[in-house]
């Protein structure tokens, strides 16, 4: 069926940057398309007898909310980075709170009235860390959706000057891989990566952030949030959900280089504990080194299951972010088991954030807030905090 051509109407948006079409008893899975729309898709994959994947190549009855690309290559066939570019600022906010209240739904039981708030900057110019691809000829670009295939470009809209604008006019090694991040201080770093090997290309290896009214000394290739707004912003929810006063215990799992153990230090204070989680060795040094300053943050490095298992102090309140695929049933019993009073659950994916708060509810707590953010306009993902408390304690 790949390569067959259906006219289809579209349906609800579903996770993942898509929205759901059905044709000859099948569900397809349309990108470059809109809820409402009639559209001809193509189809791009065909692998599982249920469903298939296919892009909208014409628009036969166009969305009010649709809007011209900025991009030349987001579009069908060109480049996976954006999914949502053909839609408003508004529609775009809408679509993914329709896909958070959607997973809350489906995989923890909750209706929950959504509202995805928007971040200053607008849709263009905010993405300060980026990855490129250098195809077979040396020209950087980004891969195609679902594809090893890379997409040359000229620039990218989304991506903060500095970034993509400071390395496409060079030729790099085919196939050489790099991450480039523009830093608050506006210096531009370059991180070449092949095979196994790092090098720092441009730029020196160590980049300044401001966030949680400090300096973060950190690694140019290191995890921080790649919206400009997007870490303060976060540590100020934390800061405001975390419930914990002079004295009290909190721990940060997935702590990465410290950002949230930062907030919760000023807010115990020196006589209080903060414990920090990382598995990441460097992120791990890059903490202790930050962070030198705050005493009564303890951080430990391991896997998080693991290191719970160690004689920690007891925490009032427990703050994660865990990778994409969640914390998970191991995690999350370990956390139960200590009885905090309060979790504050940071989340980049909705399905993983409603499989854990679906393990949270059978062990006693309840989802009692949420916020979502749109941190990563023009894509799919989208950035959720949830408070969830135990009513007995």
């Amino acid at each position: 069926m790949t390569g067959r051509r259906i006219t289809v109407d579209v349906g609800a948006v579903a996770h993942g940057g898509h929205c759901v079409a059905r044709a000859e008893g099948r569900v397809i899975f349309v990108r470059h398309a809109l809820p409402g729309e009639r559209v001809v898709v193509e189809i791009t994959e065909d692998r599982h007898a249920a469903f298939c994947r296919g892009d909208a190549v014409e628009i036969l009855d166009a969305s009010p909310d649709r809007v011209v690309p900025p991009c030349p290559v987001a579009v069908p066939g060109g480049c996976g980075g954006c999914d949502w570019q053909h839609a408003t600022a508004k529609a775009q906010r809408a679509l993914k709170a329709a896909v958070v209240a959607e997973q809350l739904r489906r995989l923890a039981g909750l209706e929950w009235t959504v509202e995805v708030e928007e971040l200053a900057g607008g849709l263009l110019d905010w993405r300060t860390r980026v990855r490129m691809t250098a195809d077979g000829k040396g020209r950087l670009g980004f891969r195609a959706h679902r594809s090893h295939r890379v997409v040359p470009v000229d620039g990218c809209p989304i991506a903060a000057p500095g970034t993509v604008d400071a390395v496409v006019g060079d030729t790099w090694a085919p196939g050489a891989e790099l991450e480039i991040a523009v830093d608050a201080t506006a210096h531009t770093h370059v991180t070449e990566i092949r095979g196994r090997r790092r090098r720092t290309a441009r730029g020196g290896d160590t980049v300044v952030e401001r966030a949680a009214r400090r300096d973060w000394r950190i690694a140019a290739d290191g995890f921080w949030q790649v919206h400009p707004d997007a870490a303060d912003l976060l540590a100020e929810v934390v800061s405001d959900w975390s419930g914990l006063g002079q004295g009290e215990c909190g721990w940060d799992l997935y702590g990465g280089v410290g950002l949230f153990a930062a907030v919760l230090a000023e807010q115990v204070g020196p006589l209080g504990t903060v414990v920090a989680v990382e598995s990441s060795p460097s992120a791990v040094a890059d903490a202790e080194r930050e962070l030198a300053d705050l005493p009564q943050v303890l951080v430990r490095q391991g896997r998080v299951e693991r290191v719970m298992e160690e004689d920690l102090p007891a925490p009032k309140t427990v703050v994660l972010d865990p990778p994409r695929k969640g914390a998970g049933k191991a995690v999350v019993d370990a956390i139960a088991a200590r009885a905090p009073e309060r979790v504050v659950y940071v989340a980049c994916d909705p399905a993983a954030l409603g499989r854990d708060v679906a393990i949270f509810a059978g062990r006693g707590y309840r989802l009692e807030n949420l916020r979502a953010f749109d941190t990563f306009p023009m894509t799919h993902h989208v950035e959720c905090v949830a408070l969830l408390t135990h009513p007995t304690r």
